[in-house]
């Protein structure tokens, strides 16, 4: 598992080494195969390089050798040599890595098995923690009042696992747990072993070409089948009996707490590939895997249900659900229920042919009407649930019928919302197209705020469109418009759940909402004219990214909600006004500690807004699967969100490899699931920042952090002169743009500075250079500068993160990616910057702030080693990092040869295979 998805449960679980013999017998079994599969199918020699590579690598684990020997016997390798050398420590990273999840489940079952208590993170733990409160049934009523937790899958480029490997790694993974527990015939066993790894070996690690926009699209869909379908509508179902067993008078979760969502085939911020095309792919498609789950369902739901009325006594409403099905089969004369459903099917059967032009599963043999929407689906399986449990069948009615029936309340026909998004600046351009075309503006960017205001607002008032289908307007106005139309005809066809939001990326302004507005009014998605005031069947979220962006968040969201049309707007929507965070670019912008700090205000700025208005917040954390981007265990990051921040919903985005890490299974889908809705509940219902009268203080202490912080985050990367040629020499950001891992371009624009660049490529490189900058620099001058030698001034900060989630989270975060730094590695790739001065007035800055960071952090914690509260991770770090070894230096060397001037294409697979091979060690990459 990722380490930005290993919830508190594994965080915080005890070290006992005796409990780890299973993992090091696994990791010795599974490296023992890999080295006889090479042996056979590379040759002896290959596997007598390999093997001295590894034993080298653990002996400079063990400080018996230096580094610099095994650096220079790499380097003397030729390519085909370097890339078996990448391919068999890939390969061993990627075993080590099964190892260790089938180890993760494994404790996790003897925890269970053993009766000990709920571990943190659970469901069960935060009921506990419900009940031992004694909370209030009105308050319990009134806080989970429109609650909901939505993860979005996004489809940026950080996962570097072809689907292939990702399916063998699935069928090692099973032979592993197949013997836990149960005898097995070892000999066939092995055999079964040999053979997925001999696959492993034998598939290419590398795709040959760039991943498009429709496998993107096909690839999230897949965990749906892999866990989604079966652990989303079970943890529902278990939230809602649990809640309304402890407050049965509150009116408790009407619809479905936990929802997903997506944004792949909806982000065209910096993406060409999102057309009008994308958006009906993307929605056609979820729709398509939701009603061929449903169906095949329904199928085994009528061989199950054979009661015969000869034996039993159906309700009157199950024999009218017979009647109508239309079946007529002397077979089934006295099975009221395999009549009905047969007749469900068939109906939902119409509404796929409506919906999709086909019907995902067996042809029904009769047609009768579509269901319209999937409440009227929900109330004929309702009548089965009543007639079993009729007849005392209760138990029958409470599997898969029930699995079903919740099933298709939260995926119901198009099985998760699609978010649209587009950067504020192409509003813009686009709209004064559209105005000017129209006769109404001009030179509509010559406006001052005030004056656009004015005038988005007069053509809000008015339901005409600016332009006719057939007007002329350039590729972009064109590309805009046709996308917009395409999610209109989603919505008239699925419903207003299949495309629920419209995100603004680099959100400044009004003038930037209501430009939205007047463009989801041009395809009919808003009507300034319905009865009772303006409606809109899409939610407008604006993107607030940078710390700028973030400081003034409160003073912009203030500024919508003054502005009567968009309040109006807002009513109609149930008062609720979603606002998106993004970790990403304010990392990049001001540094670790800056961003999170101006997202911990934003969020104060926000809710304060939000109560004096009257709405009800609900807050999108845009997060990445490293700590630079936000990442880290979701159970700690929510429950250090502000206080009201939560409020019973929230969404967050699932990005790249953590994908993979948080749903390849039932058993990790579960876990991290449970995790998200669990912290939303504590974080709703309890107490939880702990600051109480000491709020104040300690808010101005933390604005005093950000700002040093910021300060020696921006001398660095934004003052000192030749940083970007530093940057893009030290590390492989050239390089990664070659790398066929996503469809999306890896810069919003042409350019060569680090504003230009996606804050994804900008973590990556920094990853596999293992300085991991974005995850700690600044941090230790803000904290040493602060105190500046001052007992009491450390005390203070000490006490701090006692009490205080958000602080112990900050640097628990930064404790994790400090721990996977490595200088001595970095300085490594350093060596590639051929200005020497340069090269050292740079790293010497690096160097000085990462012994200030760890100092600091150890101070304040009172640790004696930097994952003293993660023994997890160091575990994993012990089990790993040995194989990152070859990599580095064989990707320095390669890194050398090609911007050498050697352009022999093995050279060029051998960085790209090694920049596989680290981020499959490392276990997150951006």
């Amino acid at each position: 598992m990722s380490e930005a998805t290993v919830d508190v449960a594994d965080l915080r679980a005890p070290d006992d080494s005796t409990n780890d013999a299973p993992l090091r017998e696994d990791i010795r079994l599974l490296g023992r195969v890999l080295g006889e599969v090479i042996g056979e199918q590379a040759g002896a020699d290959v596997l007598e390089l390999v093997e001295s590579t590894r034993v080298e690598a653990f002996r400079i684990r063990r400080s018996e050798v230096d580094r610099g020997e095994l650096a220079e016997r790499l380097a003397g390798l030729d390519p085909r040599s370097a890339n078996h050398v990448i391919r068999a420590f890939s390969h061993f990273s990627l075993l080590a890595n099964i190892a260790e999840d089938v180890h993760h489940e494994r404790r996790r079952r003897h925890h269970r098995r053993e009766g000990s208590p709920p571990q943190p993170g659970s469901l069960a733990a935060s009921l506990e923690l419900l009940d031992a409160a004694a909370l209030d049934p009105d308050v319990v009523a009134r806080e989970l009042t429109g609650a909901l937790v939505v993860p979005v899958v996004t489809a940026h480029p950080t996962e570097v696992r072809r689907k292939t490997i990702s399916q063998v790694q699935q069928q090692i993974s099973d032979l592993l747990r197949q013997r836990e527990g149960v005898a097995v015939d070892e000999r066939a066993w092995s055999a079964h072993l040999w053979r997925e790894v001999l696959t492993l070996w034998q598939t290419a690690l590398l795709r040959l070409s760039r991943l498009r926009l429709a496998d993107e699209i096909d690839e999230a869909l897949r965990y749906y089948d892999l866990s989604l379908f079966e652990v989303v509508p079970e943890i529902n179902a278990e939230l809602r009996r649990a809640l309304r067993e402890r407050w049965p008078d509150a009116d408790l979760l009407p619809t479905p707490m936990l929802r997903p969502g997506s944004w792949i085939g909806g982000d065209r911020d910096g993406n060409p590939f999102v057309t009008a095309d994308a958006v009906r792919r993307a929605t056609t498609r979820q729709a398509e895997t939701a009603l061929r789950h449903h169906l095949a369902e329904l199928v085994c739901l009528a061989d199950e249900l054979s009661m015969s009325d000869r034996l039993i006594t159906p309700t009157d409403e199950l024999y009218a659900l017979a009647d109508a099905s239309g079946d007529d089969s002397p077979f089934r004369g006295d099975e009221p229920y395999r009549r009905a459903l047969r007749g469900i099917y068939r109906r939902l059967a119409a509404t796929a042919l409506r919906v999709l032009g086909e019907v995902p599963g067996p042809a029904p043999d009769a047609v009768l009407p579509p269901y319209d929407l999937p409440a009227e689906l929900i109330a004929d399986l309702e009548t089965v649930d009543a007639s079993l449990r009729g007849h005392g069948a209760g138990a029958l009615a409470d599997d898969r019928l029930a699995r079903l029936r919740e099933a298709v309340e939260v995926f119901g026909f198009h099985l998760c919302g699609l978010d649209m998004r587009q950067n504020s600046a192409v509003h813009e351009e686009v709209l004064a197209e559209l105005l000017a075309w129209a006769g109404v503006c001009a030179d509509y960017p010559a406006l001052d705020e005030a004056a656009r205001v004015e005038l988005l607002t007069g053509e809000l008032q008015l339901r005409r469109p600016l332009v006719r289908p057939d007007a002329e307007l350039s590729e972009l106005a064109r590309g805009e418009l046709d996308l917009l139309v395409a999610a209109a005809e989603q919505v008239a066809l699925l419903g207003p759940e299949a495309i629920p939001n419209y995100v603004i990326s680099m959100c400044e302004s009004v003038s930037d909402v209501l430009e939205v507005a007047v463009l989801l009014k041009e395809v009919g998605l808003l009507d300034p004219g319905a009865a009772g005031g303006p409606r809109c069947s899409v939610g407008i979220s604006p993107l607030f990214e940078t710390i700028e962006d973030l400081q003034s968040a409160g003073a912009t969201l203030t500024a919508m909600l003054d502005h009567p049309f968009y309040r109006a707007l807002v009513a109609s929507r149930g008062d609720a006004q979603e606002v998106m965070l993004g970790y990403s670019d304010s990392n990049k912008d001001g540094g670790y500690l800056a961003a999170n700090w101006a997202l911990y205000r934003a969020e104060l700025a926000l809710v304060e807004v939000a109560r004096a208005g009257g709405i009800r917040l609900r807050l999108f954390h845009g997060r990445g699967g490293t700590v630079g981007r936000g990442g880290g265990p979701s159970y700690e990051a929510i429950r250090a969100q502000p206080p009201g921040s939560v409020a019973g919903a929230l969404r967050i985005t699932e990005q790249g490899e953590v994908i993979a890490a948080k749903y390849a299974s039932p058993d990790l889908a579960r876990r991290n699931l449970e995790a998200l809705v669990a912290a939303t509940l504590e974080s709703t219902l309890l107490d939880i920042e702990g600051l109480g009268d000491d709020a104040g203080e300690t808010y101005a202490l933390f604005d005093d952090l950000a700002a040093r912080a910021r300060s020696a985050y921006g001398a660095l990367v934004h003052e000192t002169p030749g940083f970007v040629e530093w940057f893009r020499a030290a590390t492989p950001v050239r390089e990664l743009a070659e790398l066929n891992i996503g469809s999306r371009p890896p810069s919003r624009k042409a350019g060569d500075s680090i504003s230009d660049l996606r804050a994804i490529p900008w973590v990556f490189s920094w990853s596999q250079a293992r300085i991991m900058l974005p995850g700690w620099y600044g941090t230790g001058a803000a904290l040493e500068s602060w105190v500046d030698g001052s007992p009491d001034r450390l005390a203070q900060l000490q006490d701090l993160h006692r009490r205080w989630p958000f602080f112990r989270t900050v640097l628990s975060n930064m404790g994790m990616v400090l721990a996977k730094t490595d200088l001595e590695l970095a300085a490594r790739y350093a060596s590639l910057v051929p200005d020497e001065d340069l090269r050292d007035r740079v790293f010497s800055q690096i160097t000085a702030e990462h012994e200030r960071s760890c100092r600091m952090l150890l101070t304040i914690t009172g640790d004696d080693h930097l994952l003293a509260d993660n023994p997890s991770l160091a575990r994993s770090i012990r089990n790993r990092f040995p194989y990152l070894e070859p990599l580095h230096h064989l990707q320095v060397e390669m890194l050398r040869r090609r911007r050498g001037g050697d352009d022999d294409e093995l050279v060029r697979r051998c960085i790209q295979l090694s920049v596989n091979g680290v981020a499959t060690a490392l276990r997150n990459s951006g």
